[in-house]
């Protein structure tokens, strides 16, 4: 099933990933399950120590949470048509805007919903409730996390960048990624989940995509010197026209964490 230039933008930390990690689910990968207090993100952490604030295995319910498959791409290989829009699509390709001196990802796969009973092979379905089925199997949220951890005032100075991106690109932006091209209609703010000491939600839209609208959603927030950076991706709701929001378990887990 084809898919449309602006989804394809983001394959590596929230696609294409999405096609492994939606049919397969993280299953049994392995992560850093150490245990760390947030009380000190008001300072800067090294790597070792935001591995340990990340969220792991067990922390989200409902949710698988392991490595992100494929990996969070290299800065210098996203790049936006307009170099003021970068930090936008950064953050949708989980990469922490300014300058961090550290970070990990990890990524959080909603649990499968339980299955209904129906035609035992895809041969007894019409192709409109094959496509039906598809879209239920494919309702899932898949949330990139990113931590990075700042200089004293590089994290402030990185959020807001991205609320000058934001409000910049309202009109929309084009972008490459690894060589895979696309574009973004319209960009618009959204209410934030109110967490930590500052925060900014947004969206990204492809109006003009063969599917029809197609959003993605993500939303960073300042914890000290820290930020915190969410993308989900639901294809299931992109297909079935359904809305979605950036994924609130996975966000108050993470939360919970930093404190």
């Amino acid at each position: 099933m084809k898919r449309s230039s602006g989804v394809r933008l983001c394959a590596t930390a929230a696609v294409s990933v999405l096609s492994l990690a939606l049919v397969t689910g993280c299953g049994d990968a392995k992560s850093d399950d150490g245990t760390s207090s947030g009380k000190d993100a008001a300072k800067t952490l090294g790597a070792a120590e935001l591995r340990k604030l990340i969220i792991a295995k067990g922390d989200v319910p409902g949710h698988e949470v392991g490595p992100v498959e494929g990996g969070v791409p290299d800065r210098s290989k996203v790049k936006a048509g307009n170099a003021e829009c970068e930090p936008v699509l950064e953050a949708f390709t989980g990469i922490a805007p300014g300058a961090p001196v550290a970070h990990t990802s990890r990524m959080a796969t909603q649990e499968k919903k339980t299955p209904t009973a129906g035609p035992s092979s895809p041969e007894d379905l019409s192709e409109g409730a094959l496509k039906e089925e598809f879209t239920k199997a494919m309702d899932l949220d898949v949330t990139v996390v990113t931590l990075a951890s700042y200089e004293e005032g590089g994290a402030e100075r990185g959020l807001a960048s991205l609320q000058d991106a934001v409000k910049a690109c309202t009109g929309g932006f084009s972008g490459e990624q690894d060589g895979e091209k696309g574009k973004f209609t319209k960009v618009a703010e959204e209410k934030p989940s109110g967490t930590g000491d500052a925060s900014v939600a947004f969206t990204a839209t492809d109006e003009d995509s063969e599917d029809g609208a197609l959003p993605l959603h993500s939303e960073v927030v300042r914890h000290g010197r820290t930020l915190a950076v969410y993308t989900t991706v639901n294809i299931g709701a992109m297909m079935g026209k359904k809305p979605y929001t950036v994924s609130a378990p996975v966000v108050k887990a993470q939360a919970a964490k930093l404190k």
